[in-house]
């Protein structure tokens, strides 16, 4: 069928580009409203937008706040937590492991030779003229030569290693992944410098020495058996010396 001029169709078809020419200009409005935004704490949440009156908003606030407070209340309580660990496996007075908490280490050391056959080694440390520091100068004075040997081990193992005080003027040390023959050089290299090393307290030079034993940490035995073995080297050692 031929549509003359004055159809109405022919009409529409004549006003076709006027409509082409206002879906062109419709990307403009369409890209204003796709232009990227920060997402809200709504769409955050996956709350439908329909759904986001005043009310709920507020509510969607106050619950973040109340999540944002209660993560910042348990990270300070896990850094108390980490804190009070810490202070538990400390020495009362030295900057050392107490004793459960090298026995710990002990332990661990055991179980890594058993595990992995990678022996470790212990040194048992008693210290020499410590009580004649305490009843000639005095306990501050005896509390000031066990800081000092106390900084001294510290200073000359790897922070792999494990230092811990025993009791009293006993001290034990982890050498990790270490062979005895190389632990035993250790224990000579920190009495030499140990007795080579005068004490300062308030104006008096005090002076200690040590004896040690070495036991290995080696697959078989236990922590009780460890600890016996390097006591009882240290005592031979200490009567071989005089």
């Amino acid at each position: 069928m031929r549509i003359r001029p004055g159809d109405p169709l022919s009409a529409a078809s004549r006003r076709e580009p006027a409509s082409s020419g206002r879906a062109a200009a419709t990307p403009s409005v369409t890209g204003i409203a796709s232009a990227p935004r920060a997402p809200d704490t709504a769409s955050i949440m996956g709350v439908p937008e329909a759904e986001l009156t005043p009310n709920v908003q507020r509510a969607l606030l106050s619950l973040m706040g109340e999540v944002d407070q209660l993560r910042r209340e348990t990270e300070a309580l896990r850094a108390k937590v980490r804190d009070l660990e810490t202070l538990a496996d400390h020495d009362v007075f030295l900057p050392v492991l107490n004793r459960r908490a090298f026995l710990r280490e002990v332990s661990k050391a055991l179980a890594l030779a058993e595990r992995h056959d990678a022996p470790s080694s212990l040194i048992f440390l008693d210290l020499n003229g410590f009580k004649a520091i305490n009843d000639s100068h005095g306990h501050a004075a005896g509390d000031a030569a066990l800081r000092a040997v106390a900084d001294l081990i510290a200073a000359h193992v790897r922070e792999t290693d494990a230092v811990g005080r025993l009791g009293g003027d006993e001290f034990g040390i982890v050498l990790t992944l270490t062979p005895v023959s190389a632990a035993e050089r250790k224990a000579e290299e920190l009495v030499s410098t140990l007795a080579a090393t005068p004490i300062v307290h308030e104006g008096q030079t005090l002076h200690v020495g040590a004896a040690w034993g070495v036991r290995a940490l080696e697959a078989g035995i236990g922590v009780d058996e460890a600890m016996a073995a390097a006591d009882a080297a240290m005592y031979a050692r200490k009567a071989a010396t005089g």
